[in-house]
């Protein structure tokens, strides 16, 4: 028995707009600077959450905030995401971040590999977006003093 072309149809249109949501999405992080931030009501919901490992807000403001303060205390901070996976309204994002400590080493590019879940609502903006990577391994050990303490747990860890 054939499926109704209708239904077909409407399958066909919602995996288009749920594409079309995530290709937007990594276009805002590819293109983010101080001045694009601006546009992040276009790609998160009003009321939507953002959670890595220090922080956890909720609603455009104050996702807006934590990334304005990502453009003071870094130099030339980068997403490249090089991998996504989408399902339903979930999607997968794998990215690398690039960036220099305003103030420590300067001159020192970090890179830090990370993974994030994000959640779309029904009209393709982001509800909820939560950022896994590894704090202790790819920042605190690269610290002065706290690098030191990190780095001895792991060995004693191991």
């Amino acid at each position: 028995m054939m499926a109704n072309p209708a239904i077909r149809a409407d399958a066909k249109a919602d995996e288009n707009a749920k594409a079309a949501a995530l290709r937007n999405l990594v276009n805002f992080w590819h293109t983010l600077t101080p001045q694009t931030i601006s546009q992040l009501a276009s790609v998160y919901a009003e009321d939507a959450t953002f959670q890595d490992p220090f922080n956890s807000v909720r609603g455009i403001p104050a996702i807006t905030h934590i990334f304005s303060d990502m453009f003071i205390r870094c130099i030339n901070p980068k997403f490249v995401i090089t991998e996504t996976v989408m399902e339903d309204n979930r999607a997968l994002l794998v990215w690398d971040f690039s960036f220099a400590l305003v103030s420590l080493k300067p001159n020192l590019t970090r890179k830090i590999h990370g993974t994030s879940l994000v959640r779309f609502s029904a009209d393709g903006r982001v509800e909820s977006h939560r950022d896994y990577w590894d704090a202790a391994g790819q920042l605190y050990e690269q610290l002065p003093v706290i690098g030191a303490v990190m780095r001895w747990l792991k060995f004693r860890m191991a």
